[in-house]
């Protein structure tokens, strides 16, 4: 069932709100929030949730309910955590800043990063939020390419000829949201030595190269002095609730950064901070139960692929997400909104990220479901090529 709210007109798109702030919203969230549930939703992007229970059963144990603390002593970070994510991220804890989940992780990178007039040049096609959030801080958009027809790849010379004098910030997410496409460490690398030259900074959302489980893809932080990182536990973990996120940034930056999380976070929730440096001590385990579902569920998407022509798609190597074309549409919306109508089946719809022809299924919920849902998502897909053939 569809909660009861006030909907902004979906299609009000961000960049037609006018200049005012109040007026500004994401029209992707606003999808996510109201619109993504189904009896087979495949709209999700990350890791079924872990419930309490089985993040504990993982973690071997852990804390009891009633010994976790309520507030904790108060600091630029809660000193365990910081230590666990600079092990993880291979860093000094001076350039972790622990935010509350991935998308506050970037919207603090921006806002360090990004004056009203500054120039954001941000991958196409691209997940909303990032240019919703931009805008927000009165930065002007500009775009590059990253085409299906070349597997959405990262091309240097393409994102040099779209910078301009003001760009201040590139805006890059790997494994690419809505795609799953892996970024080359040489395009990055390149990217980034052509940004140095004009002061601009390169940052690289990682949340989905968490699953990266074996740790083969290097982050961009390693890759030069400009690059600023952001993640989470919520994609590969199934943790989202513990709402663990964080930036890895140059030490100076790291501190402006901690400054304006007084303006929009103050303090984090602190039995969310304990419980999340549980599971970052207990990664490995966590990480192998992600694992083992996304390789049952990626034999299931293959095979579904394999049945169905009618969709042309990038397999990227590893993630929760893929971002089929449907032949012959120009718009996919109409029939998405009919599969989830007669179908019960829920996926993200590519308008959002700048890519109508497109939807962007996720692979990272329980097993059955999925098998379930891509059964029916192929019956709908027979039934509009019966319908072509006929008509």
């Amino acid at each position: 069932m569809e909660t009861q709210s006030t909907i902004i007109p979906e299609a009000v798109s961000t960049a037609a709100a006018g200049a005012r702030r109040a007026e500004l919203f994401s029209p992707y969230m606003q999808f996510a929030k109201l619109r993504i549930r189904a009896r087979y939703t495949l709209a999700s992007s990350g890791v079924r949730p872990l419930t309490m229970k089985r993040l504990l059963e993982l973690a071997g144990g852990g804390p009891r309910l009633e010994e976790l603390a309520l507030n904790s002593a108060g600091d630029y970070g809660y000193v365990p955590l910081q230590a666990a994510l600079a092990r993880k991220a291979g860093v000094k804890e001076e350039n972790i800043v622990a935010s509350t989940g991935c998308s506050l992780a970037n919207h603090l990178a921006f806002a360090a990063l990004l004056e009203p007039g500054d120039e954001a040049l941000i991958e196409a096609p691209a997940y909303e939020l990032m240019e919703s959030t931009a805008r927000f801080l009165g930065a002007r958009i500009r775009h590059f390419e990253r085409r299906h027809e070349e597997g959405y790849r990262l091309d240097p010379d393409r994102i040099a000829q779209a910078m301009s004098p003001a760009t201040r910030l590139i805006v890059i997410t790997n494994l690419h949201n809505p795609s799953g496409a892996l970024a080359e460490p040489e395009a990055l690398r390149e990217i980034g030595r052509r940004a140095r030259r004009q002061g601009t900074y390169v940052l690289v959302d990682e949340v989905y190269l968490e699953m990266d489980f074996d740790r083969r893809q290097p982050s961009a932080f390693t890759l030069g002095d400009n690059f600023i990182v952001t993640s989470s536990l919520t994609k590969a973990y199934g943790l989202g609730g513990l709402r663990c996120g964080w930036i890895v940034a140059p030490a100076e930056m790291a501190r402006r950064m901690w400054r304006l999380d007084d303006l929009f976070a103050a303090t984090a929730v602190h039995v969310g901070e304990q419980l999340s440096v549980v599971a970052l001590e207990h990664l490995e385990a966590i990480a192998a139960d992600s694992r083992a579902l996304l390789e049952r569920n990626r034999r299931l998407l293959d095979r579904f692929l394999d049945a169905h022509p009618e969709l042309e798609t990038l397999r990227p190597p590893m993630g929760t997400i893929v971002f089929p074309r449907l032949r012959g549409a120009a718009d996919a919306g109409p029939w998405l909104e009919r599969l989830r109508s007669e179908y019960e089946v829920s996926l993200g719809p590519g308008a959002y990220f700048g890519a109508p022809a497109h939807f962007r299924l996720g692979i990272g919920g329980e097993t059955t479901e999925l098998e379930a849902g891509l059964e029916r998502l192929g019956k709908a897909l027979e039934k509009s090529s019966r319908h072509k053939a006929e008509g």
